[in-house]
């Protein structure tokens, strides 16, 4: 009962922050600072876990995934977020979709941190597990600034709930500002939270492995390596032992490759009615395109085009196996669809348009899929934890700085690629590259390995590459895709936030 009753109060507190549009129209949140609440340690933790509830909010969490279909690896063909449209360059402050609800709910995150940071103190507890609770919080914080960062650059910066009129006259902070301040707040994380496994709740290496990410993305390449070898020094992580049980929900706990996740659970917590299975699998709205297919190596680790492996009669086998873990190809079996081949199996197949919401490519996303749910209805509700930082990641971090930083890739930079590639038993690296050639290979180690997890757009942006890569992608349906440079390397702020702040500057070639 008791249980029941946290999570009633729990969803309510994150409903009520949720109810205002605009971050910058918002009303003040002392009002649930009442003199009947940040009693008891019971009330900070019911305050912590609201903090953590605002990663629920799809777009921070599951389904990051649509932010890739604005790169070369996917098509949305539903227009969630208006990624569709965004993607063929129709990027303005009136856009909405992406370009407001990044915003928005990034400062929706902020203000709920900002609303624990504010009246913790007031709660007579044990002081370790006080600032240990701050800095979870303060973590949580640099996540969502490090998201405003990558769209907007230089953003408002506050570190503490403004009054009305701050919030409405404030102007931008510069991008290094605000990443000073990410900077500070995982650095009081990392001095705070336990040295343990992850457990739900973020810890040393989480606060570790943000930190590298940060600092990757803003190029202190010397920095962003140390982080990463903090938490591969870590005897708490390391790589799962098979690709998938990353996201099968029946063997995430304990999983030493989560380094922190959105975590889910049925009935009360699970994804929404629109969550992953029915959005990739079910509504098929989002799908892998051909440019990322074709650039899976065959399994003698060199390229289709240079492989004897490679046999376009068969363009599916013999290939690097995340290929068949992560992507539906041609002819496997799948739930919807004809029995094409005449052995009773349904599969689907290109341009067939029965049943629900035909695949817009020849290609559907698998990675994140539970087939315990078919068949697919409104009913299901996804349960896996939304990984949002995991080891592979941070090994690849290191090697890329590491590279980065040096002449010549070394001894280690090798090791960190080569695990990644030893665990699906892919063939290690070729010995002797560049540093040109190594920052290739890692490229192109990150694209498969992370593939789908809403890092691809973002690492085309950080490596300014976007503007060469992205038109000459073409979708389905004969459009091309647009990338001005260098006007859409950063998102516009949304016109209703300039409206209300007229000391927000508006960024670049938007006015």
């Amino acid at each position: 009962m008791k249980k029941t009753f946290q999570t009633i109060i729990i969803i309510t507190t994150v409903l009520f922050l949720n109810g205002c549009e605009s971050f910058l129209d918002k009303q003040p949140l002392d009002q649930l600072a009442s003199e009947t609440f940040w009693q008891s340690q019971d009330d900070a933790e019911m305050a912590l876990n609201a903090c953590y509830g605002k990663l629920r909010s799809s777009l921070m969490s599951w389904d990051l995934t649509t932010l890739d279909g604005m790169s070369d690896d996917l098509y949305h063909q539903h227009g969630h977020y208006g990624v569709t449209s965004l993607a063929q360059g129709n990027i303005e402050p009136t856009s909405g979709g992406l370009v407001s609800d990044i915003f928005s709910y990034a400062y929706s995150g902020i203000s709920t941190c900002h609303f624990f940071l504010g009246n913790i103190d007031r709660v007579d507890m044990d002081e370790t597990i006080k600032n240990q609770y701050i800095a979870e919080v303060r973590f949580l914080r640099a996540h969502f600034y490090f998201y405003l960062s990558e769209f907007y650059g230089g953003v408002p910066l506050y570190l503490s709930s403004p009054t009305t009129e701050e919030a409405a006259t404030t102007a931008k902070s510069t991008k290094e500002q605000v990443v000073t301040a990410i900077i500070d707040d995982l650095d009081f994380a990392i001095a705070n939270l336990p040295d343990i496994a992850y457990n739900g709740h973020a810890v040393k290496g989480s606060a570790y492995a943000l930190k590298a990410r940060v600092l990757l993305h803003n190029e202190r390449w010397e920095e962003a390596a140390s982080a990463a070898n903090n938490v591969i020094s870590n005897s708490n992580f390391g790589l799962s032992s098979e690709y998938m049980d990353i996201w099968d929900r029946d063997k995430q706990e304990g999983n030493p490759e989560i380094l922190f996740s959105v975590k889910y659970l049925n009935p009360n917590l699970a994804q929404p009615f629109y969550g992953a299975d029915i959005v990739y699998n079910w509504w098929h709205s989002t799908a892998p395109v051909h440019y990322i297919i074709d650039t899976y190596e065959c399994t003698d680790g060199k390229n289709i085009s240079e492989s004897p492996l490679y046999d376009q009669e068969h363009p599916y086998d013999n290939r690097d196996p995340r290929l068949r873990w992560c992507n539906y190809v041609d002819m496997d079996p799948w739930y919807y669809g004809q029995d094409v081949l005449g052995d009773g199996v349904k599969r689907w197949r290109p341009g067939f348009t029965g049943g629900d919401a035909a695949p817009a490519t020849p290609f559907l996303l698998k990675k994140f899929q539970n087939t315990s749910y078919l068949p697919y209805s409104y009913s299901v509700k996804t349960d896996y934890d939304a990984v949002l930082l995991r080891y592979a990641e941070v090994l690849l971090i290191y090697a890329e700085a590491k590279n980065e930083a040096s002449t010549t890739p070394d001894e280690t930079i090798y090791k960190a690629v080569n695990d990644v590639r030893a665990r699906v038993e892919m063939p290690d690296l070729p010995t002797g590259l560049s540093k040109e050639q190594m920052r290739e290979r890692i490229r192109h180690e990150r694209r498969i390995e992370l593939a789908y997890e809403g890092k691809r757009y973002m690492d085309l942006k950080r490596w300014k590459t976007a503007h060469i890569v992205i038109p000459t992608i073409v979708d389905p349906g004969g459009k091309v895709r647009k990338f001005e440079n260098p006007k859409h390397y950063l998102f516009p702020f949304p016109q209703s936030e300039i409206d209300i702040n007229k000391n927000l500057e508006q960024n670049p070639d938007y006015n």
